[in-house]
């Protein structure tokens, strides 16, 4: 068994290669092989969000605070908030975020397939982030 205490793990910010904006990334979950499930706390301040990203082996979120929104490519802008739980398929291109006037806080909790659980790809444009179906 091992405890990770509260405050054990420093927070990080997210990176602008792949965010918008202000993110802090709080680590919960990461396992050791042959396990690959890690989880992390993502808190994104007003108009703060993703890159298009993919995840090999899919992605769950869990919205625990505020309000934002979630897109796969193609699709419509889901208003997503406390609560909701997000499944993305694997290989699904999408972004999530908050709005524009609301933080938003998640956990986030994905595999890695051979030592990668994401695959960024480029940024979300503003009009993109503006937009209700993206494209």
């Amino acid at each position: 068994m091992e405890i990770r205490r509260a405050g054990s793990q420093p927070s990080g910010q997210g990176p602008a290669e792949y965010f918008t904006g202000q993110v802090r990334i709080d680590p919960l979950i990461k396992t050791k092989d042959p396990a690959r499930v890690q989880a992390a706390s993502v808190t994104f301040e007003p108009g703060a969000r993703t890159a298009w990203h993919t995840h090999p082996l899919g992605q769950t979120l869990v919205v625990i605070s505020g309000a934002g929104w979630a897109q796969r490519w193609g699709g419509p802008r889901e208003e997503i908030r406390p609560g909701d739980v997000i499944w993305f398929e694997p290989g699904e291109k999408h972004w999530h975020g908050a709005t524009p006037t609301t933080a938003m806080t998640h956990i986030a909790i994905q595999e890695a397939l051979n030592g990668s659980p994401v695959d960024w790809l480029e940024q979300v444009s503003q009009d993109q982030y503006q937009s209700e179906i993206a494209r």
